[in-house]
């Protein structure tokens, strides 16, 4: 199979300062509140490693039976401004996908702009990249709740 190729790009204005956004999007346990696409998935840090070089491990999926495997690769961290890594999505010994993903945080105004671009290289087809851009989608729609959530509480 050939592989195919996509770039995408989100940007997303919070009212949380950039150190805060900074939190929800490195931190393992924020990820995991936040990072499952849809309801009924679920997103578990099985290894954690947040430092340049550090190799970290989730699985995700259905809730009663996650059947992906990532594995992180940061890159670059320059908290709270950018962060780059690596993901690559494998289940059943396959690999699926990698991603090249950069973060860029932002002051604006009393909040915060969050800038991600995603590029994803597909070994399973070209059907599987609207997934991914879908997956990012409601993970950061996700993730405009958890921040809501902190600045009502």
């Amino acid at each position: 199979m050939t592989t195919d190729t996509a770039n995408f790009d989100f940007q997303r204005d919070f009212q949380l300062n950039t150190d805060q956004l900074w939190h929800l999007l490195t931190d393992a346990r924020m990820r995991e509140v936040w990072g499952a696409p849809e309801l009924g998935m679920i997103l578990k840090v099985t290894k954690e490693d947040l430092r340049i070089g550090g190799l970290e491990r989730h699985i995700c999926g259905e809730e009663k039976a996650p059947d992906f495997e990532v594995e992180t690769r940061w890159y670059h961290l320059n908290a709270p401004k950018d962060a780059v890594f690596t993901e690559t999505v494998m289940a059943e010994e396959n690999t699926f996908a990698t991603s090249l993903v950069t973060y860029r945080v932002a002051e604006k105004g009393a909040g915060s702009a969050l800038f991600i671009n995603v590029a994803v290289s597909s070994f399973s087809g070209a059907e599987s990249l609207n997934e991914f851009k879908a997956g990012w989608g409601s993970g950061l729609d996700n993730l405009d709740r958890v921040a809501a959530e902190m600045v009502n509480a």
